[in-house]
């Protein structure tokens, strides 16, 4: 049988949710017996992890859509990558004879306009919820209605943020992960941090941003620790390029707060599920709508109560007061009554902590993401809305 190739194109190479969850869908199509091209705009740990695995790899930059780019000299250097890696990956796509494109995350244009040249089918794979500017989110969702032979979402959350775009187009794909790494997971953090065995600890991980809660984290912290002298919190996340002055602002605040003896700041970890296992509360406040935060299934596979704001891809993991509980993005005062029932009793950290398990290896597991992965491609590959150009 004659090898079919795919085109991968990604826009980062960190490895945060999108990033692990595009490991998973390279050895879904190599399951399939494909073979994968994909193409990063830069090195990172990510790329290491990806040749490890024997995935080839390559480095090249393609136009990466980011809000920094907004502006004339990021729209002019976006174009000049898009131009450019247009015409390389065309020789390529004849070259290797690519017979299916697969976009991870709405921030990479450059697969559309290869599907509308060369007429191959394309998938794209929607890990993000935009709602602001709306002009932005009319002219993104335009353009996917008009490249895309399917729209994988990975949640329902995401399928419902689209309004221009058939039903029968958008295929629900929840992320999956591997259970093993979080279940044999056992690291003393409270030693690494230098804290008393006693300290509760409560953590997120997540990348810094503007909207993914470490500001909304602090504030709940500073009200908790009024309360409950005998609490931790820790954080544990980079941020973009470009973003890094969020570091200072989150220094800034803890300080204003009094919280200087109280937060640990980590940064990037490669170890996540050992940060996580040393935690005794997982929380990811996002203050606007996150799609399927893998950080939330990894803290569940942990064995750890979750507490995640009530919007996005959250509601469709957390189940409220039998794995964890869902709070408010912009009331610390109401979200803090969740946080005390947990902080009060350790038989219900332990209760809600295994059925968080028990839920990811029941929905959210590596092997059934595979097999959803290998169906929802092949019925792309099946039935294309336009049949590849000659």
């Amino acid at each position: 049988m004659k090898e079919r190739k795919v085109l991968v194109i990604y826009g980062s190479s960190d490895l945060y949710g999108a990033s692990k969850n595009l490991i998973r869908s390279l050895e879904g199509f190599k399951r399939m017996g494909w073979k994968s091209i994909s193409v990063l705009p830069h090195d990172g740990p990510l790329v290491e992890i990806m040749r490890n695995l024997g995935f080839e790899v390559m480095l090249m930059e393609h136009g990466v859509l980011r809000r920094q780019n907004l502006n004339p000299i990021g729209l002019l250097t976006l174009f000049g990558q898009i131009f450019s890696a247009f015409f390389k990956l065309s020789a390529l796509i004849k070259k290797e004879k690519i017979s299916l494109i697969y976009t991870n995350s709405n921030a990479n244009s450059i697969g559309g306009l290869l599907k509308l040249r060369h007429g191959i089918p394309h998938i794209w794979h929607i890990h993000e919820i935009i709602e602001r500017p709306k002009w932005f989110k009319a002219l993104l969702e335009r353009y996917i209605k008009g490249t895309e032979d399917r729209v994988f979402c990975v949640s329902q959350a995401v399928i419902n943020n689209f309004s221009g775009i058939k039903a029968e187009k958008l295929k629900l794909l929840y992320n999956g992960i591997g259970t093993q790494p979080y279940a044999k997971a056992d690291y003393d953090l409270k030693s690494e941090i230098g804290i008393p065995e006693n300290r509760l600890l409560i953590g997120m991980v997540a990348r810094v941003n503007l909207w993914k809660g470490q500001f909304y984290f602090l504030e709940i912290a500073s009200l908790l620790k009024k309360k409950f002298p005998n609490l931790h919190f820790v954080m544990a996340g980079d941020a973009f390029p470009g973003y890094e002055y969020l570091y200072d602002e989150v220094r800034d605040l803890t300080q204003k707060l009094g919280l200087e003896d109280s937060v640990t700041n980590l940064g990037f970890r490669l170890d996540i599920p050992e940060i996580l296992s040393g935690l005794d509360i997982f929380v990811l406040p996002s203050i606007l709508p996150d799609p399927l935060p893998t950080t939330v299934l990894e803290g569940m596979a942990s064995a750890k109560p979750v507490i995640a704001t009530r919007h996005g891809g959250a509601i469709e993991m957390v189940i409220e007061g039998e794995t964890g509980f869902l709070i408010p993005w912009d009331n610390p005062q109401e979200a803090v009554l969740a946080f005390e029932k947990l902080i009060e009793s350790t038989e219900l950290r332990e209760k809600l902590g295994k059925a968080g398990r028990q839920r990811v290896n029941d929905y959210f597991n590596e092997e059934k993401y595979l097999e959803n992965f290998g169906i929802l491609v092949s019925e792309v590959v099946a039935n294309p809305t336009h049949s590849p150009k000659a």
